[in-house]
């Protein structure tokens, strides 16, 4: 059994012009051979983006890439012609496979844009590129499935992303699952006597079933994993 608090303030950082990113693992020129990843979790990003501003397009291959958007709206397109506007409170999984280019960016009418990013590594490598969209189910108690299990479909087997928003007082329990990942994305949260300020994270080996309660309005993004961590 393990826990370990990774502290926002800890998150190395990456700016460009209207963009501002912060990598809660080694990532690109951030690199750091104690943190690649977390079982098949390779990255987490957190990203906000001014109006009209982010990522030009790009290449991925043999990655599942899960969005969860926090605050305004993000436009996606990709080579297959597909386009997306995803809003606050919806996902996009898009499961690279052989190869595939995006671009994403802040929709230039809805004022700045925050979003997390996660990477994870396919438990079958390549296959066909493929995407699924939605909005989240009414998150008003609990934690609500977002992405793998009866979520949107993703790639790596055992994979779940939950999502809660919090009232203060309010009280979740963490999966069964013997790997996770809890994010405190806004407010304030404390994981049984450990505090969590937005931008902290725990992860978990062996530990379920503890709860989550809110200090403050909070919204929590939990992964959890069927298999140990490598």
């Amino acid at each position: 059994m393990s826990s370990a608090l990774y502290a926002g303030s800890d998150r190395s950082s990456e700016t460009a012009p209207g963009r501002v990113t912060r990598h809660s693992f080694s990532f690109g020129p951030h690199y750091d051979p104690a943190n690649l990843g977390f079982g098949p979790l390779v990255c987490h990003n957190d990203d906000l983006l001014d109006a009209g501003a982010g990522y030009a397009e790009h290449p991925h291959s043999e990655l599942e890439i899960v969005t969860w958007v926090l605050e305004g709206a993000l436009v996606h397109t990709d080579s297959t012609g597909a386009r997306h506007v995803l809003e606050a409170g919806s996902a996009q999984v898009l499961s690279a496979g052989s190869g595939i280019r995006h671009s994403e960016a802040a929709d230039p009418g809805s004022g700045r844009c925050r979003f997390v990013q996660a990477w994870l590594t396919p438990s079958e490598p390549g296959t066909r590129p493929s995407y699924a969209t939605g909005e989240a189910p009414r998150l008003s108690s609990g934690l609500v499935v977002v992405a793998g299990g009866d979520g949107l479909p993703v790639g790596t087997v055992g994979a779940r992303l939950q999502v809660a928003r919090l009232a203060p007082g309010e009280v979740v329990t963490l999966p069964e699952d013997p790997v996770q990942h809890v994010f405190a994305a806004t407010g304030a949260v404390t994981l049984e006597g450990l505090g969590l300020a937005g931008g902290d994270a725990v992860r978990l080996t062996d530990e379920p079933g503890r709860t989550v309660t809110a200090a403050e309005e909070s919204e929590l993004l939990v992964w959890s994993f069927g298999t140990p961590a490598g």
